[in-house]
């Protein structure tokens, strides 16, 4: 198969290209000019690398935490419409029993087969967080971190988690932060109310991103600027934000940008089930969460509580409403979620070698087309 365009994403540019695809992978790129028969004239429209999604809760009915093949089945099928070719289901903390049925159903898909967008493992979030800065996390079921345990869940999840998202100033000795890092799980610090200084010793001792930044952490002060801080120092230092323009303003988003540079940057949606259905009263961790007409999901007690934002609407308040340079825009939603994961030798580019893993938008942010190794997932064009 081929597809060509006048704008292909690529060298931090957008160019005229043709893609020759076959059997899953980008096997040629050629000059726009030669004389090819191809299946797909795109035009115009903007040709991405396939979006990552590597902190998601859920979508068109479906949590993470529900256990049910067929909510997590519809939503991988579905999700290509915003552009995204791979993410990570998000748990979100509750009882040991509901996480492991959790991670058992996320397996059991895995293993029978699915379609549409790939699922490149788990993000855990929790249960190993902060009381104070729990944020939509239900109380009762915080934990202290506990090596043991998590072996457990990881068994339960049949090596799919990938990021786990942890307190680690909480976390005694760093045990379980070093037993991840030295066991390939990412290391998220997020939910907590470390200062700068414990922020910056987790990291030594394993930590290799933070979590949503911004929300669920200590802000930012010119005698100790927390973690918000280390976020905006850091610029080795991955970190998450969801760029929705509702958990951080387009200003906001821009000094997160402009501080946290074109490589370590990655756009998030913490989308919940209530995503593509509209306004209404949901569950999301076990508790009530009402969503808004203007997509707002608000705990009762007025805590936010994930998001019902697209990836593709993120990346439009990224580069027209926060003025965020395009290239360091289209990284964070491609090219850096990979390298976090480290599949960035096979994912997150267009290149010969990599998984066809695209993208068509139009001009105004329209998705238009998604493939998925190849495979049209998405077709509005």
């Amino acid at each position: 198969m081929l597809i060509k365009s006048k704008k292909v994403w690529f060298a931090g540019r957008f160019l005229p290209l043709i893609i020759e695809i076959k059997e899953e992978k980008i096997v040629a790129i050629y000059d726009y000019d030669e004389n090819k028969k191809v299946d797909y004239d795109f035009k115009e429209n903007r040709i991405l690398p396939g979006f990552i999604d590597i902190h998601t809760h859920g979508a068109y009915g479906f949590d993470t935490n529900d256990a049910n093949e067929d909510g997590l089945r519809n939503w991988a099928k579905k999700i290509g419409e915003e552009g995204v070719t791979s993410f990570l289901p998000t748990t979100i903390t509750q009882t040991e029993e509901v996480l492991t049925s959790a991670l058992k159903n996320v397996a059991n898909v895995v293993e029978s087969g699915y379609e549409g967008s790939e699922i490149l493992g788990v993000h855990f979030e929790g249960p190993y967080l902060d009381e104070a800065k729990r944020g939509a996390q239900p109380l009762s079921c915080l934990q202290k971190a506990d090596v043991e345990q998590f072996k457990r869940f990881q068994e339960a999840s049949n090596n799919l988690i990938k990021i786990i998202t942890i307190a680690s100033d909480l976390d005694e000795d760093y045990k379980l932060t070093k037993y991840l890092a030295q066991n390939g799980v990412k290391v998220s610090m997020g939910h907590s109310s470390a200062n700068y200084k414990n922020t910056l010793l987790a990291f030594a001792n394993g930590a290799t991103s933070q979590t949503h930044v911004f929300n669920g952490m200590t802000e930012f002060h010119h005698r100790d600027p927390g973690q918000v801080g280390y976020a905006f120092f850091a610029d080795d230092s991955y970190g998450e934000i969801i760029a929705d323009g509702v958990h951080s303003t387009p200003e906001s988003l821009n000094i997160f940008f402009k501080t946290k540079g074109k490589d370590y940057a990655i756009t998030i949606t913490d989308s919940i089930m209530s995503k593509g259905l509209g306004a209404g009263e949901y569950i999301f961790g076990g508790e009530k969460v009402i969503v808004s007409n203007d997509g707002r999901a608000i705990r009762e007690d007025g805590r936010l509580a994930g998001s019902t934002a697209k990836m593709i609407d993120n990346l439009k308040i990224l580069i027209e409403e926060a003025l965020v340079p395009i290239n360091y825009a289209i990284n964070s939603c491609t090219k850096n979620p990979a390298k976090l994961l480290g599949v960035d030798n096979y994912k997150g580019r267009i290149k010969v070698g990599y998984d066809a893993d695209i993208t068509v938008i139009s001009n105004d942010y329209n998705v238009l087309a998604t493939f998925g190794k190849g495979k049209l997932i998405y077709d509005n064009y």
